[in-house]
């Protein structure tokens, strides 16, 4: 291995920048897609019981039509990562957006479920390929003193746009109709027009790709954004003092099992895939649920709408606790209390069919479930190399879209035998699961320059 004093010198002069209204309009792109993105994963909750009695479907096949997009986000994840660390985070982007818009188009046009289902491994290839890329790109623009937190409010867009979804579906759907609401969602696709003029490529990438005088170019030309932005003047000065970081190694897939690195991917393929399984599989069918309960649709999507709100307050929480505490403790924090309100949502609230009880059990819930996601995501692209960052963070992504695609199916499956306490203590388990392998095998990444996690 060498010395990579141009490396150091490209991850020095990001430390030093202030932040400003550059660096958030980048954060808002990637926050807005994210947004588009959960609208569209989410409304899958809020018309299923209606897709469902359309086509006269069994609990096992509607499982299957609610795991279809996890199949294609399993694909794209696992493709994207590799992809953009071998082309570039930026075209990767701008391609993904463009699948997931075209798949919501075809999703409206389904007469069928196969074919419904086809159209929603589709979009789900297009959303698997944006996440792992939407975290590496701000990781490696952002300094590390806002990097946890900004990434962590990236996630914070999820529960927004599951509100909106359900305030959607809520307004149109007895106008419309499901095929009418994937209309709708057709139109974010534009939005890879604005990614392409303002989303620079990432300078650590290209430096990792050998590609130095295009790194330094892109680099002066964020310098010179963020020097207009604060209204003129000089950046401070760039430290030249820091150690050295050695950047060369494995790439590709190999890395992950690098020495130092297999049990951080052990680590957080298991906490992806746990949380996933736990969260989709009782998110998903939340409304089904509910439904069967014996709640009108209206009233279910109601009541899911209502308690989504505790998402906000949940990711604000995350996003300040793992700069405050740190990752790993928060992760487990989440983790755990997802655990527990999931068990009492199920085992308590749901059969009742108390109204206080739905809505109390279900806000702590999401809560927990909305500061687990942002904690995940801040997480994540912070174990890897920037040689490897994106593969690392799409693979962990594509093991988690496994568990999102068992987690629905599974759902259907044992709901005719073990009821919705038993559902709702499956998604617990799985919870307190992750919790239990991040308190072993995590490291804490707060506060620590990416080149120095990963030295």
């Amino acid at each position: 291995m060498r010395d990579a004093s141009a490396t150091t010198s490209i991850a020095s002069r990001f430390e030093r920048l202030p932040m400003t209204s550059y660096q958030m309009s980048i954060f808002l792109i990637v926050a807005t897609a994210w947004f588009f993105d959960s609208m569209d994963l989410a409304m899958m909750t809020f018309v299923l019981g209606s897709i469902k009695a359309e086509f006269a479907l069994s609990t096992a096949m509607t499982g299957l039509l609610a795991s279809a997009s996890f199949f294609g986000m399993l694909i794209g994840a696992a493709s994207s990562g590799l992809l953009a660390d071998r082309f570039g985070r930026r075209v990767v982007f701008q391609s993904s957006i463009v699948i997931w818009g075209i798949g919501s188009l075809l999703c409206a046009t389904a007469n069928d479920v196969n074919t419904l289902m086809l159209y929603r491994v589709l979009l789900g290839i297009g959303m698997g390929m944006e996440f792992p890329i939407g975290q590496a790109m701000l990781a490696e623009i952002l300094p590390t003193r806002h990097r946890g937190r900004y990434v962590s409010l990236l996630e914070g867009f999820w529960p927004l746009g599951f509100i909106c979804a359900g305030l959607l579906a809520y307004v149109l759907q007895p106008v419309v109709g499901w095929r009418g609401l994937f209309l709708t969602l057709v139109l974010p696709a534009f939005f890879v027009l604005v990614v392409r003029q303002f989303v620079p490529e990432s300078p650590r990438w290209l430096e990792s790709r050998g590609r130095r005088t295009e790194a330094d170019f892109v680099m002066g030309q964020i310098e010179e954004k963020v020097r207009k932005a604060q209204g003129g003047g000089q950046l401070p000065e760039v430290d030249t003092t820091g150690s050295p970081f050695r950047v060369e190694g494995k790439v590709g897939f190999k890395a992950l099992w690098a020495p130092g690195y297999a049990d951080r991917t052990i680590m957080i393929w298991s906490l992806w895939f746990f949380a996933l399984l736990g969260y989709y599989g009782l998110t998903t069918w939340l409304g089904a649920l509910l439904q069967q309960a014996g709640f009108p649709v209206t009233k279910s999507v109601f009541y899911i709408l209502i308690i989504s709100l505790a998402g906000v307050p949940g990711f604000l929480a995350s996003a300040w606790l793992v700069e405050a505490w740190g990752r790993k403790p928060t992760c487990i924090l989440m983790l755990l209390g997802s655990a527990c309100t999931a068990y009492l949502y199920g085992g308590s609230a749901v059969p009742a069919g108390d109204q206080t009880l739905l809505i109390t059990y279900g806000l702590a819930m999401q809560f927990f479930l909305f500061g687990m996601w942002s904690v995940i995501y801040a997480y994540t692209p912070e174990l890897y190399p920037t040689r490897c960052r994106a593969t690392g963070g799409g693979f962990a992504s594509s093991i988690g879209r496994l568990g999102s695609l068992i987690g629905p199916y599974v759902v259907g499956v044992i709901l005719p035998i073990t009821g919705q306490a038993g559902v709702f203590a499956l998604g617990a388990g799985c919870f307190a699961i992750a919790a239990v392998v991040v308190a072993t095998l995590g490291i804490e990444t707060k506060g620590r320059l990416l080149e120095e996690v990963s030295a």
